[in-house]
């Protein structure tokens, strides 16, 4: 009766480890392949946003780079609004103002 009672025991053991286990290699896999799925679409989907703001980036570098040039112009325009040959041309150019005893020309319009 012994020998029965431990080739019974045995044989329930190896019923329970089957069953202890729970996880089928099936019910694993697709576990697997929903999370590479879930990792796979957030990493594209990250990316895709890293592409819009490095985009992003270029457009504001280039502004920035043509703003900073506008700036020097602007700056080096201010500097010669104090000088006296700059004075002197845009009150010729702008305002047809003379020198004292400088007769102004005017050119006849051409029809």
């Amino acid at each position: 009766m012994q020998g029965e009672n431990t080739g019974d025991r045995k044989a329930g053991q190896n019923g329970m480890e089957e069953k202890r286990g729970g996880w089928s290699p099936s019910i694993f896999a697709v576990i697997v392949a929903l999370w590479v799925i879930g990792f796979g679409y957030t990493f594209c989907m990250q990316q895709s946003h890293l592409n819009e703001v490095e985009e992003d980036r270029a457009v504001a570098i280039t502004r920035l780079e043509e703003a900073r040039a506008r700036n020097a112009a602007l700056k080096e325009e201010r500097d010669g609004l104090n000088k006296p040959e700059y004075i002197e041309k845009v009150a010729r150019e702008e305002l047809g103002m003379t020198r004292h005893g400088e007769m102004p020309y005017i050119a006849a319009k051409k029809q």
